[in-house]
């Protein structure tokens, strides 16, 4: 919606463009609007000069042609005639329709893209429109477009036209005139911000999101702190059997979401991050910001997680580098040394899941190793057998 004053400038702004390309400039001329009347009036205003001295047809009138608006006009008065806008030709007027339309989206796209240029990071939800290969375009209340990129979409989304979709508004770039506004689901901002709608004591500001870290539809790790120390947070977020959390999961696909506490103790944080796996003991090396972790053998995997997820994500949460050592792997035999038996592909497949020595695939269980992997039954048992005969001797 544009108001009345800006309405005026814009279309005394076009008005002085077609004027100018008609007579040169457009200095002389008085413009007068009356938007409650809708009355338009363009007035010229030239300078009377004898017959024979006029030098600029737009400033300068004759006297001869003066005295035939007024008898009574004298050299050196000045002349205020109004200029009709069929005088400036229907081409003009064609293009002056244009230049004011083109004005009056352009402003628009300005206070749309101001709009939502202070909503970015924001919570927003708008309305599917179209599917595309790549995008979903979603149009809000207003009739604004937002776009939906296929990588800023949850893996297990899906949505169909006519549905609400909810994200935040992660970026918004001016494309020419027009705002290009793009909408995530995947980003850890929107985690956040539903944690602030959907946790009273987060939205308050008595609860704080300290840091969110995400592998979108997989896993995520959020740590809270609270500055009232009668509040758990972890309790306070979860809700009871998980009720305040339950809806933020179901948003976001049945994304596996750890609540940890904040602290400043680094040891602590990274163990707390590695959660559930329970630790035994640490090595920090702060310069180069890695930790060494050992931890017993069942809890390897807890640690690593599937596909790694955990791991990765305490990583990321706490900013060190996490590297996990079994207790009693001196007595182990590195995966790599059997790479004569087994194919060096199956071997990063355990990797994957965080089992890099004999021991640690020997002591799980086969049919957790076919869940956890995508490896063939059949070549799950060869590596299995083979490690049993050649470790076990």
């Amino acid at each position: 919606m544009i108001d009345r004053v800006t309405l005026m400038a814009i279309l005394e702004d076009v008005l002085r463009t077609a004027l100018k390309r008609k007579y040169g400039e457009d200095d002389n001329f008085d413009i007068i609007i009356n938007p409650d009347k809708g009355d338009l009036e363009i007035w010229r205003n030239r300078v009377v000069v004898a017959d024979d001295e006029v030098e600029d047809d737009n400033s300068e009138i004759s006297l001869t042609e003066a005295r035939k608006i007024e008898p009574d006009y004298e050299v050196g008065e000045d002349v205020a005639e109004e200029v009709k806008l069929v005088q400036l030709g229907r081409r003009a007027i064609l293009a002056l329709r244009q230049n004011l339309i083109s004005k009056i989206h352009e402003h628009d796209n300005t206070n749309i893209f101001k709009q939502f240029k202070d909503l970015e990071g924001e919570l927003y939800s708008a309305e599917v429109h179209h599917i595309r290969h790549r995008a979903i375009i979603l149009l809000d209340d207003e009739g604004n477009e937002i776009i939906l990129p296929k990588d800023r979409q949850i893996p297990s989304d899906f949505f169909r036209k006519g549905e609400n979709v909810r994200g935040v508004i992660e970026s918004v770039e001016m494309r020419g005139t027009k705002p290009n506004i793009v909408l995530s689901r995947t980003s850890p901002k929107f985690l956040e911000k539903l944690f602030e709608q959907e946790i009273p004591e987060v939205f308050d500001g008595v609860i704080q999101v300290k840091a969110v870290v995400r592998e979108p539809g997989e896993k995520a790790k959020v740590a809270v702190d609270s500055y009232d120390d009668r509040i758990d947070p972890v309790g306070a977020c979860v809700g009871v059997k998980g009720s305040r959390i339950h809806g933020i999961v179901r948003e976001l696909g049945n994304e596996n979401i750890d609540v940890i506490n904040f602290t400043n103790n680094t040891q602590l944080y990274i163990a707390r991050a590695l959660s559930p796996a329970k630790i035994i003991s640490m090595n920090l090396d702060e310069e180069n910001k890695r930790a060494e972790v050992t931890l017993h053998p069942d809890e390897v995997s807890k640690a690593i997680g599937r596909r790694g997820h955990n791991i990765r994500l305490a990583g990321k949460l706490t900013g060190y580098e996490i590297d996990v050592i079994r207790e009693g792997a001196e007595e182990d035999v590195e995966l790599t040394e059997f790479s004569d038996e087994i194919e060096m592909w199956i071997i990063e497949e355990f990797k994957k899941i965080g089992l890099d020595t004999a021991k640690s695939v020997l002591e799980q269980d086969v049919a957790d190793l076919i869940k956890r992997t995508d490896l063939e039954d059949e070549t799950i048992y060869e590596v299995v057998n083979i490690l049993k005969s050649e470790f076990e001797d």
